[in-house]
């Protein structure tokens, strides 16, 4: 077999475990059984000659291989969708821009940036999509995203090691801060030691593999007490409000507060930095994706000052 042999079900296939990130959620999402994707994967790579992916606990990553012909199936991919869009007489797509970005950056950053783009004539069609920082990196390799909103904190590693590097512009640092229920001792010293809060129950939500609980202050000494869980960030200043526990949060970030929610600064423990940054593959933005960017500078220009 050759190269000949590949098949626009098998480079389907292929974008579709790269972005997923394993074979099962590749299937789901296509419509597959598992075993129908393991047979497109193996007659990729019987055609190819090369292992396409690597396993591991978890999941599947691509090889260097499978990275590179990833590339070309993304735009052998893309190609096919657009002559099906100019033979259907369906408006070209080029004026699209897809936005990935962390939870956190909804509800200020990304909303605040598509209302300044809605006032540009002709303006940039947007669609959006949250997620995780793995599930957006993958989306960006396999060319479903056009630009992601990720979140780091120091040292502000790459968030991945693929090649080409990914461009990494930041845009805005905040802090964490302590939410606390207005009417708690915490709020009244206007402080919170990290030794008193680490018997506090805890709201918390599932993170990353970086940061397992989300609400949960960094390197909280002991087993952190998680009394509620929730993956909404008003749902847990909501349960803050209400004095069932405490969660962290980045105050610049929320637009809106619950009634009853105050923030405090941690004393005892390092200061909590975290950037958010603009990930995009490498070369150029579109026009339309450079609308976007410009948008989402202003915005965060404007919460830095």
């Amino acid at each position: 077999m050759g190269m000949g042999d590949v098949t626009l079900a098998g480079l389907r296939v292929l974008r579709e475990v790269a972005e997923r990130g394993t074979f099962t959620a590749a299937a789901h999402s296509l419509g597959y059984t598992q075993s129908a994707v393991s047979r497109q994967m193996a007659a990729l790579e019987q055609a190819t000659g090369a292992r396409l992916f690597d396993r591991f606990p978890g999941g599947v990553r691509p090889t260097g291989a499978g990275r590179a012909l990833l590339r070309h199936a993304v735009a052998a991919l893309d190609a096919l969708e657009a002559a099906d869009r100019e033979l259907r007489g369906v408006r070209d797509a080029t004026g699209r821009v897809r936005l990935g970005y962390f939870p956190a950056a909804g509800a200020v950053l990304v909303a605040d940036a598509l209302s300044a783009l809605r006032r540009e004539v002709p303006g940039p069609r947007v669609t959006t999509r949250e997620g995780s920082t793995p599930a957006l990196v993958r989306a960006l390799r396999s060319g479903t995203l056009d630009l992601a909103l990720l979140t780091s904190r120091p040292p502000h590693r790459s968030p991945d090691t693929d090649d080409p590097p990914l461009h990494v512009e930041p845009l805005l640092e905040t802090r964490l801060a302590l939410a606390v229920a207005a009417d708690s001792r915490f709020a009244e010293r206007g402080t919170a030691d990290v030794e008193d809060i680490a018997a506090q129950p805890w709201i918390a939500g599932p993170g990353g593999t970086d940061e397992p609980l989300l609400g949960v202050w960094p390197g909280l000494p002991g087993r952190p007490r998680i009394a509620h869980t929730a993956r909404d960030r008003l749902t847990k200043l909501h349960l803050v409000a209400a004095g069932a526990g405490v969660t962290t949060a980045s105050p610049a970030l929320l637009p809106v507060v619950p009634d009853g929610v105050r923030f405090v600064d941690v004393t005892g423990a390092a200061e909590e930095v975290r950037r958010i940054d603009l990930v995009s593959l490498p070369g150029r933005l579109t026009a339309p994706a450079g609308s976007l960017v410009n948008a989402l500078r202003r915005r965060a220009a404007d919460l830095a000052g």
